[in-house]
């Protein structure tokens, strides 16, 4: 059921970026007067086509290929091919009859779209929600690192102030791009002094393999003071209360919860001793535990931080929204720099189809965190298709500034063959971003 709802929140995220993204081109076509003659949500790869309708001049219809989605503009070498097309006279209803700054308009207009559409949802959501997060002054007992956190050095208990120089002020903050990204420097307060942490550059691949948890935690250490205490279950019987600190479980100290769990866990089926703290006097309880070696008590947790949440009015939400959308740009454009510079692996940067709808999806349906995910998936798009790649709109983008620098527009021929890598890039690239999903779901461990 899981995938299930993955795969339907996956199709109808990207269903709605791409008819969006499509849009942009057809509207600024059609703006200046440009005739498209296809707009498709799927490729009708072969002619092989799910639906389709005639309106005007334009045909519309779901293709049965779901890499995208795409629009034919009348006089223009893109995915189609149509070099029966380009070798009759120039009309002035086509794509190559126009200006160069107009055409340059009709490509970016989809990126743009894009943009536009994961700006109005940060914004809608921030709107609605608000910003709730927790503030790093109200963390009293430090991080809990996981592997990777203490490979670089960071111990139990640290608490992180500042990363290059600036003060955290978001508990969040600690696993956000920036520090993610590498090349980090993060301030720690240990034992009352400071100490300087390196995070290095190729953090992210230990970190694609591991999980974020395993770098730092997203929930901080809590103490192991008892808030309740379940009825009827041995804790009670025991005579533990509400108040009690756990400070060994069978002779073994404990200092966070996250101490307690591994502990009791040896004790499933069996009467574990607890030595507790009450009112500044120490009290050794012999509790019996159940099949999952719990007692029935439960910890102070949440209590022990005191998230806030910052309300926005509409307008006022506005600029949180595009200061989202600007740093999910941004940290699509390092992270690819780190690919290209070696200081990533392209197998933990890149992620496709099934890694989009485990991991930024998930299994189960919540409409707030559904339309983030597909912000963030909207912003990811227009920065991938900005890339100067041919047959992507950021490749024939720079096709349109090198003929208006040069005055004169580029062959056919060379616009055919350049489509042509294009393409072959791109269905290379698809091919490598599947098999590393399977890869990563299923084979690798």
């Amino acid at each position: 059921m899981n995938g299930l709802i993955m795969a339907a929140q996956l199709l109808l995220g990207l269903s709605i970026l791409v008819i969006l993204h499509e849009l942009g081109h057809f509207l600024a076509a059609r703006a200046f007067g440009i005739k498209v003659e296809k707009f498709y949500l799927f490729f009708d790869a072969w002619g092989v086509k799910l639906f389709s309708v005639k309106r005007g001049d334009c045909e519309y219809g779901i293709g049965w290929l779901p890499l995208g989605g795409y629009v034919k503009i009348s006089g223009m070498i893109d995915e189609s091919m149509d070099t029966e097309q380009m070798a009759q006279p120039v009309q002035p209803w086509e794509f190559r009859s126009k200006p160069a700054w107009q055409r340059l308009i009709v490509m970016l207009g989809g990126v743009v779209v894009n943009i536009i559409v994961g700006i109005f949802i940060f914004w809608m959501l921030t709107f609605k929600y608000g910003e709730t997060y927790i503030p790093n002054n109200s963390v009293q007992n430090g991080i809990n690192p996981g592997v990777i956190g203490k490979e670089i050095g960071l111990q139990k208990g640290d608490k992180v102030i500042a990363v290059n120089g600036n003060k955290v002020i978001r508990f969040d903050e600690l696993i956000s791009p920036s520090v993610l990204l590498g090349n980090t420097n993060l301030t720690v307060l240990r034992d009352g002094k400071a100490i300087d942490i390196k995070v290095p550059d190729n953090i992210l691949n230990k970190v694609s393999d591991l999980g974020i948890e395993e770098f730092i935690s997203r929930v901080p250490l809590f103490t192991t003071v008892i808030d309740s205490i379940m009825p009827n279950r041995p804790a009670v019987k025991a005579g533990l209360q509400k108040g009690d600190r756990i400070t060994a479980v069978d002779k073994i100290p404990v200092r966070y919860t996250i101490d307690v769990y591994p502990e009791m866990k040896k004790f499933k089926n069996k009467t574990v001793e607890l030595t507790v703290e009450r009112a500044g006097k120490s009290m050794v309880f012999n509790v019996p535990a159940d099949t999952a070696g719990t007692v029935g008590v439960g910890f102070r947790g949440i209590k022990e931080i005191k998230e806030e949440t910052i309300h926005y009015g509409f307008f006022q939400a506005l600029p949180k929204g595009a200061e989202q959308a600007w740093v999910q740009f941004s940290t699509n454009a390092k992270g690819i720099w780190k690919v290209i510079t070696g200081k990533v692996k392209a197998t933990k940067a890149f992620s496709g189809p099934v890694e989009i709808a485990r991991k930024v999806y998930g299994g189960e349906w919540i409409w707030a965190r559904f339309w983030a995910s597909t912000a963030f998936i909207s912003i990811a798009l227009a920065f991938m298709n900005l890339l100067p790649i041919p047959a992507l709109d950021g490749g024939h983008v720079v096709f349109l500034i090198i003929e208006m620098i040069k005055g004169k527009p580029l062959g056919d021929k060379f616009m055919e063959r350049a489509q042509i890598v294009g393409f072959v890039l791109l269905l290379s690239l698809m091919v490598f971003v599947l098999g590393n999903d399977i890869f990563k779901a299923f084979l690798h461990k």
